[in-house]
């Protein structure tokens, strides 16, 4: 067995198990409830007879449960396939360079499969008088933002209110907002949904409108079940049918759900899943997957700008920042600033970013990003129901926290 591998730690109910199909290589399995299967005996086919992003793997005959007594117990396959099994650029891995303004925002790092790096906004959604989805404005804000170095753009996130549109909403938005946009910016799409079967099934429709990679939100109705062992099944089976690659989303304040470390690290070793979006705004937390994934095709991404410039600090690939809809030049200029090492400025700024961003998340939320956005030359335009527009009062604390710190 690979010393290497033995020595990486992996979560409760996983062991190490050397391939038969591959001598020297260790893949981690799931034991739930009996011996793990041998590789390529379960749900999944042995690494080696398909690749990454051809659709979801064959199902092999017999049930993926086997009887003990009258106890049914459910041994699963492999979940995790070496790095070096998979499709990727030859070499060893390289560290990231920081990003600079001026590179090609379509260029891919070596040895990444998908280059993360930089800042995006996590578009809303327009809606006209009746209600409608305003697909014509949607479509405006972005020629706008094309004016601001963003690396690309995020559909169908929590800013855009993707629970409340229809699937064929959410749907027409990719289609129309790939169009929209330059080929070399990256379009990230939402696609998670309560179920295992429904998420792939999005993905996959989303990846056929144009996205290139999918954000996937951590199931939530029943939260009570969702150990980790629930997550990285979900995870697993979603990564394996997409045909674009998969980064992860974790919203506490919405969900109620963080994805526990253990599960993070564990998805990380998969070659289709490429990152995580963290809006939790633990620092602490954002560090320690950077430094435990430094090694894997896996880069992270701060949830807010909140916290923008301490994400940097601890090597956080870039941002997908609600405040970059309303303010995102600044934001580019601060990830300049850090990459430059410019950290007093960097500080400056930061600190100057601190009250609006909170002013159009956690505080008014959407309608107050939307009420924002008008200011600064956007359509923002009104929330679907039930979320209601902001009160005078409220509308006018909301100028006062852009104003105080010289935005408006």
């Amino acid at each position: 067995m690979g010393e290497s591998s033995r020595s990486r730690s992996l979560p409760v109910g996983y062991i190490w198990k050397e391939s038969k199909s591959h001598p020297g290589q260790d893949l981690p399995l799931l034991q739930l409830l009996g011996p793990p299967l041998e590789e390529g005996l379960g749900p999944f086919p042995p690494p080696s007879s398909r690749a990454v992003g051809q659709g979801p793997p064959e199902r092999h005959g017999g049930s993926c449960c086997a009887r003990i007594g009258t106890m049914p117990a459910l041994r699963m396959p492999p979940l995790l396939w070496p790095r070096s099994l998979c499709r990727r650029p030859a070499g060893p891995p390289t560290a990231s360079a920081p990003r600079r303004l001026g590179a090609v925002a379509g260029g891919t790092a070596p040895g990444r499969r998908l280059d993360l790096r930089g800042v995006y906004p996590p578009l809303t959604t327009p809606f006209a008088p009746q209600g409608e989805v305003d697909y014509a404005r949607l479509e405006e804000n972005t020629r706008l933002y094309e004016k601001i170095p963003f690396r690309g753009f995020v559909v169908q996130g929590s800013t855009g209110e993707a629970p409340y549109l229809t699937q064929q909403e959410r749907l027409e938005v990719v289609r129309r907002l790939r169009q929209a946009v330059p080929k070399e910016k990256l379009l990230l799409a939402g696609s998670g949904c309560e179920t295992t079967r429904g998420t792939i099934e999005m993905t996959a429709q989303m990846a056929d409108k144009g996205a290139d990679a999918a954000l996937v939100v951590t199931p939530c109705y029943y939260r009570g079940s969702m150990a980790s062992a629930a997550l990285i099944h979900h995870y697993m089976e979603v990564a394996e049918a997409s045909p674009i690659p998969v980064i992860l989303y974790s919203v506490p304040a919405n969900t109620g759900l963080e994805l526990p470390n253990d599960v993070v690290l564990t998805l990380a070793q998969h070659p289709n899943i490429v990152g995580i979006k963290d809006s939790g705004g633990n620092i602490t937390r954002l560090g320690l997957l950077v430094h435990k994934t430094k090694h894997e095709d896996f880069q992270v991404l701060a949830g807010s700008a909140g916290f923008l410039l301490a994400s940097y600090i601890v090597g956080a690939a870039g941002g997908i920042c609600a405040l970059a809809n309303v303010l995102g030049t600044p934001l580019c200029q601060l990830e300049s600033l850090c990459h430059n090492g410019s950290w007093d400025k960097a500080r400056e700024l930061q600190h100057r970013l601190i009250e609006p961003n909170l002013a159009v998340t956690s505080k008014f939320g959407i309608p107050g990003l939307k009420q924002a956005m008008e200011w600064f030359g956007y359509s923002g335009g009104l929330c679907r129901a039930p979320l209601l527009p902001l009160s005078k009062t409220q509308v006018t604390e909301l100028h006062q926290d852009f104003s105080s710190n010289g935005w408006l």
